[in-house]
């Protein structure tokens, strides 16, 4: 009889557990065979498929060709051309009941092939705004509450084993609340997360030594502004404005290229000591 989290195994896989619910089943897996093992297929066929297929672009002109059909079509002649609405990959349950098993499988394989070539700085962006909006109606924002660093980034290196730049700058106008861990891609997360007057601004850093970051972009009202500091990748999201969002990615900047001077001094020595008010949820 399978286990009962072989299903939850698979969202989990998919990105679509909540980051109390990821963890949850991460603890499970440790100690279920079953689970595991699952798990580890779903890794092994995922590799298999990204090094069996070849990425493909659109090419230009059949991007034009399409864009011009969609004006046509839309009566509009490219004034003002609508955006496209998502649709479902999922295909209609009577589709499946008439395949073969080899028809399924090709069919399997193509949808695959396109959820997997999704350019991966659109697959961070989506990741990051969803863990963003997530925290805000969740409860989960906070693990640690803390307005000191001395709290804050020791909790991090024993909970998401990364040591992101942390620090308070009240001074400045954006108070350290606490942090927490999430994920994104299936991947641990350490999340700071700042009071900027009424907004949080949500600053996540997780290890990606290589690969291009996506771009400055707006989503859904929320600005997200993402940069690098060596194998570190940080995206600071929130409805603030673009000004004061990337006010805290320049103190974050600077506050890092101190850090990594040798002989230098932390740019929280240098402001007021911040009275902690650490209270765990741990």
């Amino acid at each position: 009889m399978r286990c009962a989290e072989s299903l939850r195994v698979q969202a989990h896989f998919d990105g679509e557990l909540d980051a109390i619910s990821s963890l949850n089943l991460e603890q499970h897996t440790q100690h279920c065979g079953e689970c595991s093992e699952l798990l580890a297929s779903l890794e092994r066929t995922r590799a298999t498929l990204r090094g069996s297929l070849r990425e493909v672009r659109t090419p230009p002109e059949l991007r034009a060709r399409v864009l011009r059909g969609l004006d046509v079509e839309d009566g509009t002649g490219g004034a003002q051309r609508r955006t496209p609405a998502r649709r479902s990959w999922r295909l209609p349950t009577f589709w499946w009941g008439s395949l073969s098993g080899a028809g399924a499988t090709v069919v399997a394989g193509a949808v695959a092939y396109g959820v997997l070539m999704l350019p991966p700085a659109n697959r961070v962006v989506d990741s990051v705004m969803e863990a963003h909006v997530s925290s805000l109606m969740s409860g989960h924002l906070i693990d640690v509450v803390s307005t000191d660093k001395h709290t804050v980034k020791p909790w991090f290196a024993g909970h998401a084993e990364l040591s992101p730049v942390v620090a308070d700058f009240a001074a400045q106008g954006y108070r350290l609340t606490g942090g927490r861990v999430d994920y994104l891609e299936r991947e641990r997360a350490a999340v700071t997360v700042y009071q900027h007057g009424p907004h949080v601004i949500n600053v996540f850093c997780w290890i990606a030594p290589r690969g291009p970051l996506p771009g400055n972009v707006t989503r859904q009202g929320y600005h997200l502004a993402f940069w690098r500091s060596g194998d570190l990748a940080y995206a600071a999201v929130s409805d603030t404005g673009w000004d004061e969002l990337v006010g805290l990615e320049r103190l974050l900047r600077d506050l890092a290229a101190k850090d990594s001077t040798p002989g230098s001094t932390s740019a929280s020595k240098d402001s007021s000591p911040a009275t902690d008010s650490s209270a765990s949820k741990e």
